[in-house]
Parts: C-alpha cells; sequence; structure tokens
C-alpha cells in the first residue's frame, strides 16, 4: 500500500479527529442528563419515605466532571464517563447491523461504565473488597445507543439501530441498574475460601477488613449462570 499523500493525511486526521470530538461532546452532554436524573431520585424516595422505623440510606454524590455515584441500601453504584472514544470489534453483533454497514461512523461511541460495591466497603476503607461492572453504555453521534450489561440492564436496551437516548430513556436505565443491584444480593463466601486469617489481618482488622469481600466474591456469577446468563 502506498504512503498517503500529505493531503490525504490531513484530510484522515481531520476527519477522525472531528468525528471524535462530536462524540465526545455528545457523551458529555448525556452524563449530565444522567447526573441530573440521579440527583433527583433520592429527594423523591425520602419524600415518599417520610418517618421509616428503620431508615434507609439514599444519595447522590458529584465526584466530579466524568463521575456521580449513588448510595442506597447497603450499595453503591458508581456512574463513570470515559474520556476517549472506543469502536466496537469487528466481530461485536453491532457491527453486522444495517445500521451501522450504511455509515460505518456510526460504530464509534463514547462510554459511560455502570459499577456496583458494597456501601460498607469504603465506609470503612476494606480496600481489598471486590466491586463489579454491571453495564455499559456506549452513545455515538446520533445518540443511538447500545448497553452491555447483566440481566436487567443489558436484556432491555441493546436495539442500536433504533434506540435514541433521551432523559426518559436515562431514566429507566439508572432505575434498571438499582434493581438488579438491589436483587444481585450478598452471599457467603466458601467457608475453605476464608477459614484461614492471619495474625497480622486479625490485629489490623479493628481499623481496616482485609478479609476480602464481595456479592460473588469466589462464585463468579454462578447465580446468574443458573439463569441461563453468562457472566460478564
Amino acid at each position: 500500500m502506498p504512503a498517503p499523500t500529505q493531503p490525504e493525511l490531513f484530510l484522515a486526521l481531520r476527519n477522525k479527529a472531528s468525528l471524535k470530538q462530536e462524540i465526545y461532546s455528545k457523551t458529555v452532554t448525556v452524563f449530565e442528563d444522567f447526573k441530573k436524573s440521579a440527583e433527583q431520585l433520592p429527594p423523591l424516595f425520602h419524600a415518599r419515605n417520610p418517618n421509616p422505623r428503620y431508615p434507609v440510606l439514599f444519595e447522590y454524590r458529584d465526584r466530579g466532571a466524568f463521575e456521580f455515584e449513588l448510595k442506597f441500601g447497603g450499595d453503591i453504584l458508581i456512574f463513570m464517563m470515559h474520556t476517549n472514544i472506543f469502536e466496537f470489534s469487528r466481530d461485536h453483533e453491532v457491527m453486522r447491523t444495517p445500521y451501522v454497514k450504511e455509515d460505518h461512523r456510526r460504530s464509534y461511541c463514547g462510554m459511560i461504565q455502570v459499577f456496583n460495591f458494597l456501601n460498607d466497603s469504603f465506609k470503612y476503607n476494606r480496600i481489598n473488597d471486590a466491586g463489579y461492572m454491571i453495564g455499559r453504555i456506549f452513545i455515538n453521534r446520533e445518540l443511538h445507543y447500545f448497553i452491555e450489561g447483566k440481566r436487567e440492564i443489558g436484556l432491555l436496551y441493546n436495539n442500536f439501530n433504533t434506540s435514541r437516548i433521551t432523559r426518559t430513556t436515562i431514566g429507566g436505565i439508572i432505575r434498571s441498574a438499582m434493581m438488579y443491584t438491589i436483587n444481585f444480593d450478598l452471599l457467603t463466601p466458601d467457608f475453605n475460601d476464608v477459614k484461614e486469617v492471619t495474625v497480622a489481618e486479625m490485629q489490623d482488622n479493628i481499623d481496616r477488613m482485609k478479609i476480602r469481600t464481595g456479592k460473588r466474591l469466589g462464585y463468579k456469577f454462578q447465580a446468574d449462570r443458573a439463569n441461563g446468563e453468562e457472566a460478564q
């Protein structure tokens, strides 16, 4: 293949950079809508539950331009916007859709990731605890979106051809992520995985628990597989 001419090189650079800048700008706008939608949920919840017998934690926290968190019950959902632009691999199902085949630029997307952690992991600084990615949202230049995720998230939002992201769909995505998290229970780890504890770990346990904790630690999402879904 011959080397590109200078005009060809500069045209390719301009087109690719402009495309990525456009997608980045639109992903930033979408992420701001995620923040606004999430921020509205805690006061609405507390208004519906003014005097509970056992108060339920539900808080929103803005952690900067590219990150926010929702704390509810014993869980935290962390939403993070990646600052780079991605393209799906050639083998991905999105690349086989008529929508992308018609215009290859549609396969370039910004990405928002959703992680689930236990609230106590941060509260007690248990740095060895595990969190899990439960979904990632891809948004292209036309605001079409596709979600890879676990059960409630991934099954409902996977039509890249026709799905355009709006404030209504953003609210639904957040609620679905929360519902999956609420139903994603903490299972006791296998006895043989935790029966040995060193003296140093036990001495340090007063200030910081070192016995690793996670909702499916040691189980590799076996509960999800039992329902016919492979771990992602």
